[in-house]
């Protein structure tokens, strides 16, 4: 707990004003570059992953392509209103987490907190792994680095976090704006053209259109439409993390949720009516996206750009889970379910050990996958769905308790985007089941166990620690402080010196083994210390063995009891260079582990920075 400390009277003229820290927090501009980056890049895969599912039925089947977009866009409008409000109803942060926690039950809340954790560390790898297989295509001599680029773009993203949330979004707008526009200058000139002004990437390649198939049932478009909504993943990324917006933050945070949505309405609907345009057809080996862009501007340097852009922002949309996951973690660690340490902020308002974290169990997945996460790119849309589900069940609670003006209509509209999400999450989940979704069966119970797992050791400390209640009135007992010495120095004044100030009684102990050498050496010391007499016993500790923290820890055992707190001062050196640890002999991490398993002592490492 801190500790406020406040003056009366007006600060001097001169002085600056205290910083809030929040320079160092997202305007609606660069938390939609840094946040949404997920959502944007989504439309180089979403209308394609429409496509290849209508391929099925052939010529006919693609003529649906624009209504089952049009269906995704509406749902996406859902969403956004939905998220609007779940940003207003819970500033704190926490997406669906937060609204599942007040109205549908803590073990609810783990369920969504699960699902976004997963959809987050999976987002993490399939963007890299689809950017860093953008450009392997373009430059086939390095698909077998693939891994080392994956991981090198990873740590350059991770290094970027860790100076701040405003850095990373101040580095990623110029990628996010040269996309977009890219895409919306690629869709307006495709208007104009009555015609694909080049064919040329599609030539030469397989086509993946069935042949005979005219029939289009109402469960191939329903499959259809939940592949399609994997373009609506990011879109919960600026509810998570309002908290790291600038004062005010929720309209803020609102702001971008709308930009968002329309710039990435826009640009599906806008891809999908050129598709039925340009009566494209899906072929092994290039992406739909590339198909548009050479139908559009031809296969020339604007080609490029476009494809570039693409590679890059794939790549770069893995910072969409470095800014919403931390947050997300921190609210975990605040109830208990994660480990505290992800409460923790650094300098830069940023959660330093929710990004490392991040990284490392993404570059895990990586390496486990040797940059090829394909069986996993199904996971990647069902964790949202569940999230997506919770979050709108949550708000038709959240309105029927309010019952504010116009709640009927906003609990309308969450349940209508409830049963979307819901019926889109069982669909990808049963059609994707054989092609790594059963791992999410495994993963989300498991995930929701490690978290009630440490939320239980927290109680057990806490009930401990008598946590919530009035201790007993404070006592004095004999207090007894036990340094461990081995030769006079510098370190062994400043030990007692500490020891002293501690405790009534200050043993000072050393550990004598049964050879020569080591007789001598404490012959000497009991010696010099005669002569330095600082008023402090010097007791010796036979050991027949090797030993030294056990022979300490049992004369510790027999000074302690009732009414006797015994503390063991250990004193440290704290080297001016880091690698300088390296030359240290590690007998107080010895003593001090005896110690602490042994007995009941109070442990007092004290560091002493000799200069």
């Amino acid at each position: 707990m801190s500790v406020l400390t406040a003056e009366t009277g007006a600060a001097p003229a001169d002085e600056d004003p205290p910083d809030t820290g929040e320079r160092h927090r997202l305007t609606a501009l660069t938390g939609l570059a840094a946040l949404s980056l997920d959502a944007m890049a989504s439309v180089a895969y979403g209308p394609e992953a429409i496509v290849l599912v209508l391929a099925a039925a052939g010529a006919h089947g693609l003529g649906f392509t624009l209504p089952v977009t049009l269906a995704i866009a509406g749902l996406l409008a859902v969403l956004v209103a939905s998220y609007r409000q779940v940003i207003a109803a819970f500033p704190d942060g926490g997406g669906s987490y937060a609204v599942a926690k007040t109205h549908l039950g803590v073990r609810t809340s783990l369920v969504a907190a699960a699902s976004l954790v997963l959809d987050y560390v999976l987002n993490v790898a399939v963007a890299l792994t689809a950017g860093v297989a953008a450009l392997t295509s373009a430059f086939p001599g390095l698909y077998g680095e693939r891994l080392w680029l994956c991981l090198a773009v990873l740590v350059l993203i991770t290094g970027v976090n860790l100076r701040g949330i405003v850095e990373s979004a101040r580095a990623f707008i110029v990628p996010t704006v040269v996309f977009v526009a890219s895409i919306l200058v690629l869709i307006v000139v495709g208007l104009f053209r009555s015609a694909p002004v080049s064919t040329h990437t599609a030539s030469g390649h397989v086509s993946v259109l069935a042949d005979n198939a005219t029939t289009v049932g109402a469960l191939l478009l329903l499959k259809a439409f939940a592949s399609g909504c994997s373009a609506l993943t990011g879109v919960e990324a600026l509810a998570n993390a309002v908290p790291s917006f600038r004062v005010p933050r929720v309209r803020r945070a609102q702001w971008a949720e709308v930009a968002l949505g329309a710039v990435l309405g826009v640009m599906l609907i806008g891809l999908s009516v050129l598709i039925s345009r340009f009566h494209l057809q899906p072929v092994e080996g290039v992406t739909v996206l590339a198909q548009l862009a050479d139908a559009s501007l031809g296969h020339n340097w604007a080609f490029y750009v476009i494809q570039f852009a693409t590679m890059i922002l794939l790549a770069l949309s893995a910072n969409t889970s470095f800014g919403g996951l931390p947050v997300l973690l921190k609210l975990l660690a605040r109830d208990n379910y994660l480990p505290h340490v992800f409460a923790l902020k650094a300098d830069r308002q940023v959660h330093r050990h929710g990004v490392l974290a991040l990284a490392a169990v993404s570059a895990g997945l990586l390496v486990f996958s040797g940059g090829n996460t394909n069986s996993l790119v199904p996971l990647f849309a069902i964790g949202v769905f569940v999230g997506f589900t919770i979050a709108q069940v949550g708000m038709v609670r959240h309105w029927r308790g309010e019952r504010g003006v116009g709640w009927h209509g906003k609990a309308v509209l969450n349940g209508l985007g409830a049963v979307l999400t819901g019926v889109s999450a069982v669909v990808v989940t049963v059609t994707k089941f054989e092609e790594g979704a059963w791992l999410l069966v495994i993963a989300l119970p498991l995930l929701v166990a490690v978290f009630e797992a440490v939320q239980r050791a927290y109680a057990r400390i806490g009930a401990r620690l008598g946590l919530g209640g009035l201790p007993e009135p404070p006592h004095r007992d004999r207090s007894v402080v036990i340094v461990p010495v081995s030769s006079l120095s510098l370190l062994t004044c400043e030990a007692l010196n500490a020891a002293t100030s501690l405790g009534d009684e200050v043993h000072a102990v050393t550990v004598c083994h049964p050879d020569a050498e080591d007789r001598a050496q404490t012959a000497r010391l009991e010696r010099d210390w005669a002569q330095w007499n600082p008023g402090v016993p010097l007791v010796r500790i036979a050991s027949e063995h090797r030993a030294l923290g056990r022979p300490i820890a049992a004369y510790v055992r027999g000074i302690a009891g009732p009414g006797t707190r015994v503390t063991v001062l250990i004193a440290e050196v704290e080297p001016d260079r880091l690698w300088q640890r390296l030359l240290q002999n590690q007998r107080g991490a010895l003593v001090a582990h005896a110690a602490r398993q042994d007995t009941d002592a109070v442990i007092c490492r004290l560091r002493f920075r000799i200069s």
